[in-house]
């Protein structure tokens, strides 16, 4: 009697595997952040969208013909699990501590965030298409890459957007500890 492993496909391994540590991650940082209800669910909507962007986006790069993902387990000629991650850390992670950290000594972290996410993310999937170190085959470099950067950007930014428009005004709760009393002698 054979059984399927989770392990033995790419995208069951994506599932078994990876999932749970970005949710143990996501959760991890949420006991960090300590976000009041109306920010998270608008840092969650927000992710949404910059997982539904780069779904559209692969979706219609198959169709046109710009890459397409060489595995086999595919819905809609795209590995679906693979959108959780700049869902939930690309998306709504980053927004969350972007927001945690937009006043203070630590402005400087948020603004790194705000450039650097967006940049690395192209920069990866870039380097993966034109490498072929990807999941992804791209028929059409010069396109492919300037899809890329193009779809990274209107993501990133308008579920950012989005996610500001709620939480902007929302200012973060910093727990401070008691000073500890000293006694001298």
């Amino acid at each position: 009697m054979s059984y399927l492993l989770p392990t033995e496909s790419t995208v069951g391994a994506f599932l078994f595997l990876t999932v749970p540590l970005l949710l143990i991650i996501y959760l991890g940082f949420l006991l960090f952040i300590r976000p009041p209800r109306k920010v998270l669910l608008a840092s969650l909507f927000s992710g949404l969208i910059v997982g539904l962007v780069n779904l559209l986006v692969d979706i219609a790069a198959y169709y046109a013909h710009w890459w397409y993902y060489n595995l086999k387990e595919l819905v809609l000629h795209v590995p679906l699990p693979f959108y959780i991650s700049p869902a939930l850390i690309f998306g709504s992670l980053t927004y969350l501590l972007i927001w945690r950290f937009k006043k203070g000594h630590s402005r400087w972290f948020s603004l790194l965030l705000l450039i650097g996410v967006p940049l690395f993310c192209i920069i990866r999937d870039v380097w993966g298409g034109l490498s072929h170190t990807a999941y992804q085959e791209w028929s059409n470099g010069l396109v492919a890459t300037l899809v890329t950067i193009v779809m990274w950007l209107v993501a990133f930014y308008v579920g950012f957007w989005l996610f500001w428009r709620t939480a902007a005004h929302i200012e973060p709760e910093f727990v401070q500890d008691e000073p500890s009393k000293s006694t001298v002698g």
